[in-house]
């Protein structure tokens, strides 16, 4: 099990007094002994951006509020502007880190993100993303035009092959350093691993999307992008939008718990990428490339 540090565990869950209702418990009535139960910490991340306008003029535009469990604040925010393709790399940013005084709750909920004065920065491409990731299936094409549009890794030509075991151990294996799940029930999980199963790095939150922008980030801090020797294990389903921040942090092969989304199956076939689904020990399915698995 993946330890957190105390700070975090704080900061990741809450407390609250609750009343068990179940077989083997004692009648719902007001005198009924209540107990402390563990949540998922959700709070707001505001996430700013400085940046240096056309004119030379320096600017900072708050660019994006998300609801997210706290830890890993700045993985988050860099791997959010990566995989949106507002930055290309390390090499974008001089410097992140909290913005402002802590909130009530101790918890600092902004994020700014200095970037360096020769970064080109498209504000209007956060507004093109939202407008195709929240419409109607109809905007599936324009949805998939825009990837192609951001993408910079061709996934057609990756090698690599993953066996059929090493894929089946891997719901166990993201579940066993899924720290604070264990204790509420209440977070999804994106993994790293290696073709032989093996998990390097897990990432949670109560949102799947900002689980893997904080697996990215983390990545993209490193400068161990791209992801061409590696997989990603989603604890839920597969969305489009997971399968598009995979494909632009350059992994070939995805796989998750639970279902894909029609979208998602046509994203990973536009742009050669392995998608499985209904990942269990000893059966899942593939959905496209499935020359990556032996």
């Amino acid at each position: 099990m993946v330890e957190l540090d105390e700070a975090l565990r704080r900061q990741s869950v809450r407390q609250f007094r609750i009343r068990r209702v179940g077989a083997g418990t004692a009648s719902f009535a007001a005198s009924a002994d209540s107990i402390e139960d563990a949540v998922a910490t959700e709070e707001p991340l505001e996430i700013r951006l400085a940046y240096t306008a056309p004119g030379g003029e320096r600017r900072e535009s708050s660019i994006s509020v998300t609801m997210r469990t706290p830890g890993k604040d700045l993985e988050l925010a860099v791997g959010f502007l990566y995989t949106e393709g507002i930055i290309r790399g390390s090499g974008d940013v001089d410097s992140v880190g909290p913005c402002g005084p802590p909130a009530a709750n101790g918890l600092v909920n902004v994020v700014k993100v200095e970037l360096a004065p020769s970064v080109d920065v498209d504000l209007d491409r956060l507004e093109r993303h939202f407008y195709t990731s929240s419409s109607c299936g109809v905007c599936g094409k324009s949805s998939l035009e825009a990837v192609a549009v951001q993408g910079r890794y061709d996934l057609h030509s990756v090698d690599g092959v993953f066996s059929r075991d090493a894929l089946g151990g891997l719901p166990d294996a993201l579940r066993s350093q899924q720290d604070v799940f264990d204790r509420t029930g209440g977070l999804h999980a994106s993994g790293l691993f290696d073709p032989n199963g093996r998990i390097v790095l897990v990432r949670e939150d109560v949102g799947r999307h900002n689980a893997l922008d904080k697996l990215i980030g983390n990545r993209l801090m490193a400068d161990k992008l791209p992801l061409s020797r590696f997989g990603i294990v989603v604890s839920g389903r597969a969305s489009f939008e997971l399968m598009q921040k995979a494909m632009m942090a350059g992994c070939p092969l995805v796989a998750a718990v639970g279902a894909p989304s029609s979208l998602a199956v046509e994203l990973a076939e536009e742009f050669g990428m392995t998608l499985i689904g209904f990942l269990k020990k000893d059966r899942f399915n593939i959905y496209s490339r499935p020359d990556r698995v032996s």
